[in-house]
Order: structure tokens, then sequence, then C-alpha cells
């Protein structure tokens, strides 16, 4: 799929649930918001159908958002389903790890073949404070479990001015001991996340240096995402940096978004998308389906317009957009 900027869009995220076990700070409110009814959500039919449509247009790379996903029954069964779909060439999920405890292998074995799992601390107060009620011991034993399951280990963290930013560190030193990438991304001021002060990547890189000295560029590719990527002496692992806000990259983005109640959004901070829910309900053909999304990714917008007035930005909170 190309847009008019000649960005090749090849990746999709799918949040298949608003519903999530935790309640981090920056994602929602703490008491929760009022959880879309299940037959507002996009059923897993619905899905693979669009995933088909999107296939036929380019699309080679799933990720599985939320939410958290593991809290919608049936996930790794629509896991499955995607893996059957000639074209996709990578489904993977993004999850704070807890409901996926003892599913490791059956999510590989269902065609899943990578996780990104959340560990924005590792002391238990701090994380317990940002998730609202988490246990950072759960989390790692998810981690633990998925590598011993053979699954790609992404461990994704999101610096906070006041708050967490003490412990990056230790956080980092996750892929001393662990096949695994850790990633500092920037607090993105969407939903929730606008109340509060993110911190540039390039100041945590200069800590995470002055603890572990000078980063090397990593030579092995971590995906076709944003981050970049190092591989300091004597790690396991590596270590990446997404700096949405201060280095901006939206003319190298090749995603899209799809919401819970099947809205494609073309970028994360702009509202307008095309309302896949209501073409599916309507009756419309695969091939007029596919025009329409073929029409909409041409439309994406040029940038986030995260340090700008955009006249259409998103107000929702982050679990209600897919994170």
């Amino acid at each position: 799929m190309k847009d008019l900027k000649g960005r090749n869009i090849e990746y999709v995220r799918i949040s298949v649930t608003d519903r999530c076990n935790l309640r981090c700070i920056y994602c929602m409110s703490r008491e929760g918001v009022n959880y879309l009814p299940h037959e507002d959500l996009l059923s897993y039919q619905e899905i693979i159908r669009v995933v088909h449509c999107m296939t036929a247009l380019g699309l080679k790379s799933v990720r599985l958002t939320g939410g958290e996903p593991m809290a919608r029954r049936g996930c790794l069964d629509l896991v499955r389903m995607l893996g059957e779909i000639d074209g996709v060439e990578r489904i993977s999920m993004t999850t704070n790890g807890i409901l996926m405890r003892g599913s490791m292998l059956r999510a590989v074995q269902a065609g899943l073949n990578a996780l990104n799992i959340s560990v924005d601390s590792l002391d238990p107060v701090i994380f317990s404070q940002i998730t609202r009620g988490g246990d950072v011991r759960d989390v790692l034993a998810s981690i633990d479990e998925a590598l011993e399951a053979g699954l790609k280990v992404k461990i994704n963290s999101v610096p906070i001015s006041g708050c967490n930013e003490e412990g990056l560190e230790k956080v980092a030193a996750l892929a001393q001991k662990l096949p695994v990438v850790v990633r500092f991304i920037e607090l993105m001021p969407v939903g929730y996340g606008a109340m509060l002060q993110y911190i540039p990547a390039d100041t945590v890189k200069k800590r995470i240096e002055a603890f572990f000295g000078p980063l090397e560029p990593d030579s092995q590719r971590h995906g076709d995402g944003p981050a970049v990527y190092y591989k300091p002496s004597g790690f396991k692992g590596s270590i990446g940096f997404i700096g949405a806000v201060s280095h901006e990259f939206c003319d190298r983005c090749n995603r899209v978004r799809i919401t819970p109640e099947g809205l494609l959004k073309l970028c994360l901070n702009h509202l307008k998308g095309l309302d896949l829910r209501e073409l599916l309900r309507s009756g419309i053909s695969d091939e007029m389906l596919t025009e329409h999304i073929r029409e909409a990714v041409r439309n994406k917008p040029a940038n986030h317009g995260f340090n700008e007035p955009v006249k259409d930005r998103e107000t929702r909170s982050m679990n209600q957009i897919g994170g």
C-alpha cells in the first residue's frame, strides 16, 4: 500500500479490545473507562476479512494490541487464523505479559512470532504506582516464559519525568543478562499521556551511557520500526530508543492502526479514519472494501503533528485507540 507521500504501508496494529487488567497512568484513568459493548467490537471474522483485503494491497506484518489483547477471549485463536492468511509474514503482540503466563507455548503453536512486553520500572512500588496495582514479578516471570518458549521479546519502557527516571538503568540491564531488546519510548502526548511530562530519548541515552559506557550501534536489525538500536559491550541483548516527539520519523512511517470498534486510523494523533465496521456490516464486497482501504491509506497524514496545532487531534485514551 502506497500513500501520496510514497511511503510503503505494510504493517497494521489491530487493537482487539479496550479492556485491560491494569490501569497505567498514561493509558487510562484510575476508574477505567466505559468499555465498548462486545457487539461494537470488530468480530474476529471481520478482522480476518480486513486483513485478507489488506494483504492484497501489500500488508505483511500484523501486531495485536489493546487494551490488553489477552483480556479478550480467544485471542490466540485469532493469532492462528491470521497465520493462515497468505501474505502475513509476521504476527506479534503488545502485552503487559500478566495474562500471557501459562500460554506462551500455545501462542507459539498458534503462530505468534514475537512479544512486546511493557516494563516501565523494576521497582515494585513504582511499577505498582504506574500500573495502579500491577506486580512486576508477574511480568518478569512472563518474560522468562516467553524466552523459554522461543519467542522474540522486546521490552517497552516509557520514561516519565518525576516518576520512573531513577530506575531506567535497571530496566536497561535486563538486556545485559537476557537476550531481549529493551526499548525506551518517548511518552506521546495522546490521551492521559498529554497530562504527563516526557523525557527526550537523547536524555535517556546519555543517562544509559553514563552508567554502561558508550553505546555502539547494533548491526543487527530488530524489525522495521523507527527505533535506533545499540549493542553495549557484554550485553546479551540490545537497547533501543524511539524519539517519537523529539525526533519525528513520520517520513518513514510504514503503519496504520485499527481501533477496537473498527476505525482504520491512518495516524495515532489524527481523529480521521475509515469506519471499517460500518462498511463490513453494510454487505460490501471484498473488492469494494479493498478499494476503500486503498483510498484511505493513500491519504495518510504527512506527519503526526505532536509539536504543532492539529485540527483533528486525537483526544481519546490510548486503551480506546490501541496501544
